[in-house]
């Protein structure tokens, strides 16, 4: 057998530049710059002795009209049928396509604004309602007022908990917020702030303006109502 015969008749991914390599594209111009064939020849990984991934990828697009929806539809024995592609590598497509599937079947979550104390009790009602103990729970609000996310800060006994302002601001400031909303629940039922309530609500709001994230309002939750500090004009 003539062994020239037997050599790739294609420049292998690995002769080509770097830039124009599928993952080191991704990686330096981001995953907008690549062609679905490319895309897909990242998930194949490598290609065979004649071809390289990207024209086996480029292959099976072919047969699939060059639509994803279309090669979303085949089937293992499908992809199995091109050279190269194995068992493995037929999986790794089909569960990466699955996944484009359920992310475009999935709502966006809602987003919520809060616009008055109310809101933010309704927030929190799930996550604070018939409690026997204490946590401590900031929202944290982006320039609109858009909830970026609720996160419980503390927990403790029937009595009280600890909120440390210092960890409230590092995540404040990992989140990008720019304002907050403070709550804790009372299992008690009583709405009347704590000397402890007041200090902490006061300490936090001056610690805000240092780092220019508004303190809007602290909550004190029972299941039967809730006391805002912003709306009693304590704040």
């Amino acid at each position: 057998m003539n062994q020239l015969n037997d050599r790739p008749t294609y420049l292998p991914i690995t002769h080509w530049a770097e830039s124009d390599r599928p993952r080191e594209k991704l990686r330096d111009k981001g995953k907008l710059a690549l062609s679905d064939a490319e895309l897909l020849a990242i998930l194949i990984g490598s290609g065979t002795v004649s071809v390289s991934a990207v024209e086996l990828a480029k292959q099976i697009l072919s047969k699939a009209s060059n639509s994803l929806n279309d090669l979303a539809r085949f089937s293992m024995k499908d992809l199995q049928q091109f050279k190269g592609i194995g068992e493995a590598k037929a999986i790794t497509i089909m569960s990466a396509l699955e996944l484009g599937r359920r992310r475009k079947e999935s709502e966006p979550a809602k987003r919520v604004q809060i616009t008055s104390s109310k809101d933010a009790y309704d927030l929190l009602l799930p996550h604070l309602l018939d409690l026997h103990h204490e946590e401590f729970w900031v929202i944290f609000l982006n320039k609109a007022n858009v909830v970026i996310k609720p996160e419980r800060m503390s927990f403790g006994g029937v009595s009280g908990t600890v909120a440390d302002p210092k960890l409230i601001f590092k995540r404040a400031l990992e989140e990008v917020a720019s304002g907050i909303i403070l709550a804790h629940n009372h299992p008690s039922g009583n709405l009347k702030p704590s000397p402890a309530d007041i200090h902490i609500t006061q300490k936090m709001k001056e610690g805000g303006k240092f780092l220019d994230i508004s303190v809007l309002d602290h909550l004190i939750f029972t299941n039967q109502g809730y006391y805002s500090f912003a709306d009693d004009g304590s704040l």
